[in-house]
Order: C-alpha cells, then structure tokens, then sequence
C-alpha cells in the first residue's frame, strides 16, 4: 500500500561512496593535513635508516633504530589511551604534532650543520615514538568525532589509503633528496610538513565535532580499559588476530631484502620495485574498504586466512615475476586486515573508552615488531627467505583459523555444508536455523 498523500517517510542516510567522508569540513582539513606529513615520515624513515647505515656501516645499527621508535608503544602504549580518553583530542593532537615537528626539526639542524652522531638518531626514534605513544590514540579516536557513527568505516579506510599514498610518494622523494643533497634536508621537509596538519586542526569548526563524553580522571582506569575489552568477545577476538598478524605476518623489512640478497642476488632498485608492489596492493585494499563502508568479522577472519595462504604460496614462488605480482594481493589483503579490524573494534566500543581501546589495539599491532621481528630473522637467516616467510604466513594463516572458530562460537554459529546445485555450498548460519534445516 501506497502511503497517503500526507504521510513522509523518515530520511534514509546518506549512502556510503568512496570518498563520502571527505565531504566533512572538518575530516577534509584532517586528511590534507595527514597526507602532508605523512609524505615527510616516509622521508624521514628513509633518510634515517640511511644516516645510521652510512655513519655506523652495521644493518644491526639500523635495526636498533627501528626497534627503539617501536619500543616506547609497547611498554607505554596504554598510558597514552588513557591520556586520550581523559584529555581534548585536538588540543593533544595539536601538541603532539609540535612535537613530531621538533623532533624533524632537531635532527636536521645537527645533520646539515655535521655534528650528528648516532646516539643522536637513536635518541630522537626514542622520542618520537614516545610522542606517538599519545598521538596514534588520539589521532584514532578522533576520527569519530569529527565524522560520527555512519561515516566512521569510511573515513577509518581513507586514512589508511592516506598513509599508503605517502608511501608510494614519500621514499621516492627522500631517494631522489639523499642522493642529491643528503639527508639532511629530508628531516628539515619532513619538520616542517607538520606546519599543514596543525594548521588543518586550529581551522576546523569546533561546533561541528560530535561531543564525546571524556572519561573523568580517576584511578584504575587503565584496568578498566584491559577489563572492558576483555569482557567483550567482539574486541578481544580481532585484537587477538591482529596481534599475531602484526608480530609474525607483517615483517616485510626481513624477508624482501633476504629475497634480494640471497634469492634474486639483485640490489636496492629490486627491494624498492617490491615495496612499491607492495604498497600499491595495500592501496586498493583500502580504498575498497573505504567503497565497502561497512566493516564485519566475517570479512577480518577472511581476509586474514587469504593473507596467511597468499605468503605461503609468495615463498615458494619459482620466478622473481610471480614472486613480485603476489606481493600487491598480500598488501591489498594485509591492509584489509587492519582496516577491518580497526574500524570494527572502534564501531564495538564506547565512545569514553575508545582511546583505551585503541591504544591496545595499536600496542598489540604496532609493539608486536620488536618482539616478532628477532625469531622471524633467526628463522630466516637459519633456514632461508623462502622457509622464513612461509612460517610468517603459517602463523597468520593458523590465527585466523582460531580466532574464526571463536568467534563462530561466540555468535552462535555452525557450519553448513550443502552439495545440491544452486545452493550456497559452504556457509556459517546460526544454531537455530541449522536445526530447523535438520
């Protein structure tokens, strides 16, 4: 039945395309000012991964490097949701920011003035990444009060094709920039790339933000945080996965440069083609999320289980091209992974939560690396790239396979398995409908 002429039916929310976040004010200013800087963090990472192997001569120096802009996320990692659940998001994201900024800035002036040492390097990866200890639960968790509930799976999907872009942008720069000048002018571009985030968040319009309760400064509440998300099958699950993922699948750095080394016996030019294959893939991964709108476990679990059976299949590839086209599904893949994740687990939390639950996640993702990345070397120097990526890609596989059995039976769920043409041959329904079916 039609309804009558004066009826009018409730407004249906506006779909989800793309590019729909960037129609906010307030998210296009985050976003341009993102993609600036993060342009100059892949610079600096390039160029200081450089300076360290050029003033020491040592890979191990470059992995100290790494390890120690890592390190602080895993020991403090908590605390710094805390601090982004308790204080303003912007007004810490402007802070931290700054200092992002002066941290570039620093480092630049000791290298073009030639006074840089490497305890200096490792000084400032310790500091910035005690900076980012704060701001990536910041940085996350505003996300949703700038864009709100309906458009939060998009724009978690943007930022990621934000950060993938640099990285296609970024090294390129900082290769051409190394060679021609040094590095010194990489860290300079890169310190002041943070002027245009920090001028994105003094420009936007406070009264457009979706207010989110803060939570009140009390005890306990790191407790809280670990309590809540334990109590929860929804968070727990996928930050399980992520974890294993982020420690044992994502250790790209070892396994591409051991390709090259002692598989292909190529160069520099050959690690930066597969990076570049690499980061493309992870590119449409996420822009595909970002079409797809909207972020379920089912997807996670999935995309996990391809990205575990796709780095087995990667190792033992017989020819570098084979090698090198499955590396763009293995990134789209990969990033689909952390995409989902992220966006689900934010969907699942309370807004007064949110920076505590994002700092795990981040914890878990990010400080896996300087645990996970020692026994994948040892593993990969021991019995070769090929066995040394398979047992990554067989971890991840084995997770996904846990964790979806887990959450199968935390939903309810069981798997029905139907031979007769025309039908939907294997699928997951729940208890109830199986039963019926019998």
């Amino acid at each position: 039945m039609s309804p009558g002429p004066g009826a009018h039916s409730a407004p249906a929310p506006a779909p989800t395309t793309m590019f729909s976040s960037l129609k906010i004010r307030n998210y296009r200013l985050f976003a341009t000012g993102q993609v600036v800087s993060n342009t100059g963090t892949w610079m600096q990472r390039i160029a200081q991964d450089w300076l360290v192997l050029s003033l020491t001569g040592s890979a191990s120096a470059v992995g100290i490097t790494v390890a120690l802009q890592f390190l602080p996320m895993l020991l403090f990692g908590l605390y710094g949701g805390v601090l982004a659940d308790r204080l303003p998001k912007r007004q810490l994201l402007v802070a931290t920011q700054l200092a992002m900024a002066l941290t570039g800035l620093a480092l630049a002036a000791l290298t073009l003035s030639g006074h840089v040492q490497v305890w200096h390097v490792y000084l400032t990866a310790f500091l910035l990444g005690l900076v980012t200890v704060v701001d990536n639960p910041a940085r996350q968790s505003f996300v949703a009060e700038m864009v709100g509930p309906e458009q939060l799976s998009n724009a978690v999907s943007l930022n990621s094709a934000n950060f993938q872009s640099a990285r296609l942008v970024g090294p390129a720069v900082a290769g051409v920039l190394i060679t021609a000048v040094g590095s010194g002018y990489a860290f300079l571009l890169n310190g002041l790339s943070f002027i245009a985030p920090l001028a994105g968040l003094l420009l936007m319009r406070t009264g457009e933000l979706h207010k989110i309760e803060r939570a009140p400064r009390g005890k306990g509440q790191l407790r809280e945080g670990l309590k809540y998300v334990a109590g929860q099958p929804e968070l727990i699950w996928p930050i399980v996965l992520v974890g294993f993922i982020g420690t044992f699948g994502f250790n790209f750095p070892i396994w591409l440069s051991a390709f090259v080394n002692n598989v292909y016996h190529s160069g520099a030019s050959t690690y930066g083609l597969l990076n570049t294959l690499m980061a493309a893939g992870s590119l449409a991964g996420a822009l595909l999320a970002a079409r797809r709108g909207t972020s379920r476990l089912r997807v996670l679990v999935i995309a996990a289980m391809l990205f575990g059976v796709l780095e087995i299949v990667t190792a033992f590839a017989p020819q570098f091209w084979i090698f090198a086209v499955l590396l763009v599904p293995i990134g789209m893949f990969g990033l689909t992974v952390n995409v989902t994740a992220n966006s689900s687990i934010q969907m699942a939390t309370e807004p007064a939560m949110r920076g505590r639950v994002m700092s795990l996640f981040m914890m878990v993702f990010v400080g896996g690396t300087p645990l996970g990345a020692p026994l994948v070397g040892w593993i990969t120097d021991t019995y070769g790239p090929r066995i040394g990526f398979a047992a990554g890609g067989a971890v991840a596989l084995v997770a996904a396979i846990g964790v979806g059995v887990m959450l199968a039976r935390v939903g309810g769920l069981r798997l029905k398995i139907d031979l007769r043409r025309g039908r939907r041959h294997v699928e997951f329904v729940r208890r109830e409908e199986l039963a019926t079916a019998a």
